[in-house]
């Protein structure tokens, strides 16, 4: 298997590019594994080797589509590419997915682990429009994200902000420009500092781009749980996605990290305005096994040093993990 990734699921042979007709919808729980390649025969009297086990996920489009079958992907780009695959669209066209939901969930998205038994679903680009906004405060009140492949979008509206009362603008919206200039393929936390920084007082453009509604049905203006975000995956353990290096099967998260990857990310939506929970589990990683403040932040700036986080931001990290290993949070 291209991964290499060990699995307990039994040998199943089938092709994992083509469509099914009639296996599943929305909420239908996919992920069990196929077998590889039949092994080579016995040598020197050893039994055979065993077959290498394949990890496969199900897919739908979220607008609606047949579902198909995907493997051996190893980051989030290589994903979104099976996934237009399988169904014949360009890989841009997918802004984010979501797990075991087709709705536009901000608790349910796809972030750096896919439980071995979640349903993806991807949704695309859909209509795209043009929002003149004036800022009369500093604060927006909008929290960004990116889906890992070049897209930034709106994770949370926070309730009566200046963007709250943009009706047009909405949760999942994908950010293609600020005052003319592309941010396409910028991180989330640099188009969340281009959008603080936009002068008070002033109006600025918005290009957007909305996700395609299914009959043209739009979705309730969700703004997401407050506090944390909801538990990714259903299987006894997780594929773990990473930017650089192999994807990995790992155990689900402890009950301290869950609480220490929560309240991180808490943190990077009041320093940052940007929620990412890749980002904070790697940040519980390295810091979970560290003995001091001053520890934790060299280790910190080796593995993220391209974000330059502020000192103060560092010491209330390096705190709420230590109030997770206390039991206090």
């Amino acid at each position: 298997m291209p991964l290499g990734l060990k699995s307990k699921w039994k040998h199943r042979s089938r092709d994992s590019s083509t469509l099914v007709e009639n296996e599943g919808g929305p909420g239908w729980r996919g992920g069990r594994g196929g077998g590889g390649p039949a092994s080579p025969g016995a040598v020197g009297g050893l039994p055979p080797a065993p077959a290498r086990p394949k990890l496969v996920f199900h897919t739908q489009l979220a607008h609606g589509s047949p579902t198909g079958r995907i493997e051996g992907f190893a980051n989030v780009r290589e994903l979104y590419a099976k996934i237009a695959e399988v169904f014949a669209i360009p890989a841009a066209e997918i802004l984010f997915c979501t797990l075991n939901t087709h709705r536009i969930d901000m608790d349910k998205l796809l972030g750096g682990q896919i439980g071995l038994e979640d349903f993806i679903f991807a949704h695309t680009k859909g209509l795209r429009k043009e929002v003149d906004v004036f800022k009369a405060e500093e604060a927006l009140g909008l929290t960004i994200t990116d889906n890992g492949a070049g897209f930034a979008f709106i994770k949370r509206i926070k309730e009566g902000s200046i963007i709250d009362q943009v009706k047009v603008i909405l949760v999942g919206d994908h950010i293609e420009s600020i005052n003319g200039k592309g941010v396409v393929g910028c991180r989330h936390y640099e188009v969340a500092k281009m959008l603080k920084e936009l002068p008070k007082g002033k109006a600025f453009t918005l290009k957007l781009v909305e996700t395609t509604k299914a009959f043209d049905v739009i979705e309730p203006r969700s703004r997401g749980k407050p506090g944390g975000e909801g538990k990714i995956g259903t299987g006894r353990g997780t594929l773990r996605l990473r930017s650089k290096g192999p994807a990995t099967v790992e155990e689900l998260p402890t009950e301290f990290e869950e609480k220490a990857i929560s309240k991180v990310d808490d943190l990077l939506e009041n320093y940052m305005g940007i929620r990412d929970t890749e980002l904070a589990a790697t940040m519980v990683e390295v810091g979970k096994d560290k003995k001091n403040p001053d520890e934790f932040a060299v280790a910190l700036d080796e593995a993220l040093g391209d974000f330059a986080f502020p000192d103060e931001f560092v010491f209330d990290i390096w705190g709420a993990i230590g109030d997770a290993k206390k039991g206090r949070l």
